[in-house]
């Protein structure tokens, strides 16, 4: 069995050497034949010569283009070498060599993608807007597929060529939340298994520099994902909401007749909520039309 061992890197000069050599002690001691690819995404650091130093296969963007094009990439340069299992883990250290056999092991008893979840196992430090932010996403990915994911977020996961081959990632924000939705649908059988997850001990995160920007796009992204693939329910969440706003204003006028018996000078309410119950009648018409057109 052919394993490559994939880690998107930037500006981690100070793990990545240990990160490697982490690696190759652990699948040093079992069977497999295996690779090491580090995708340096623009670093202006030592990171790419300090990969090469110890033994891995490096392919250097000219500019940092963020997690999801990485990923593509990855996906790209491990396709052309050939592999059975494919391991993405992370270049700062927070999750565990050690647990990668765990992964392959779980990839040779039938599963097709198979997630290390910190939320299933231990977390040794995560600060409470990750915390929060991670279980809404996951909840939100759960709940689209029909499929309990705990930790729909992390890095460190192994799948098969086939998966590799046939879940195209095309979303520019994150790659692993799209790649658990068309796994899931597509059929493919997916796990979770408990991992630990280490606290980042050099540095600050370089994914995460403002915790209110994580928030913003981290609601943003959700609406996507609902957007994409829920068409019906997001569209029909927000036409339910105007149709309902134009039928209570509607209703308080129905009492004003019903009390007064003319509407007096309400007129522009009457319209406005004729409007509001029309476009939200509208909007969900169009949920309708995506989810078939998804479908």
């Amino acid at each position: 069995m052919n394993i490559i061992i994939s880690i998107p890197a930037y500006n981690e000069e100070k793990t990545i050497g240990k990160v490697i050599t982490d690696i190759k002690k652990v699948m040093n001691q079992t069977k497999y034949k295996y690779l090491v690819l580090v995708i340096d995404d623009g670093s202006k650091d030592k990171t790419a010569e300090i990969a090469k130093k110890n033994g891995a296969i490096v392919h250097s963007h000219s500019k940092n283009y963020g997690l999801a094009e990485t990923f593509r990439t990855e996906i790209e340069k491990a396709l052309k070498l050939g592999f059975d299992v494919f391991v993405h883990t992370d270049a700062d250290g927070q999750y565990l060599a050690k647990d990668i056999p765990r992964l392959i092991n779980e990839i040779k008893k039938g599963y097709d993608l198979v997630l290390g979840s910190r939320f299933r196992g231990k977390i040794e430090d995560m600060s409470l807007l990750k915390r929060i932010g991670n279980k809404i996403f996951s909840k939100a990915i759960s709940n689209i597929v029909r499929y309990d994911i705990k930790d729909c977020q992390t890095g460190f996961r192994a799948f098969t060529k086939e998966v590799a081959e046939k879940i195209k990632i095309i979303s520019n924000h994150t790659y692993t939340q799209e790649q658990i939705i068309k796994t899931v649908l597509n059929k493919f059988k997916v796990k979770e298994i408990p991992i630990y997850f280490a606290k980042r001990k050099k540095g600050k995160s370089r994914l995460i520099k403002n915790p209110f920007e994580y928030a913003i796009k981290a609601w943003i992204n959700i609406l996507r994902i609902y957007r994409d693939y829920s068409p019906l329910k997001f569209f029909g969440c927000i036409g339910s909401f105007f149709s309902l706003v134009g039928f209570l204003i509607g209703l308080w006028l129905f009492s004003l007749f019903i009390s007064k018996g003319t509407i007096g000078g309400h007129l522009p309410s009457a319209i406005l909520s004729m409007l509001l119950i029309l476009i939200g009648v509208q909007i969900i018409f169009f949920g309708f039309l995506a989810d078939m057109k998804k479908s």
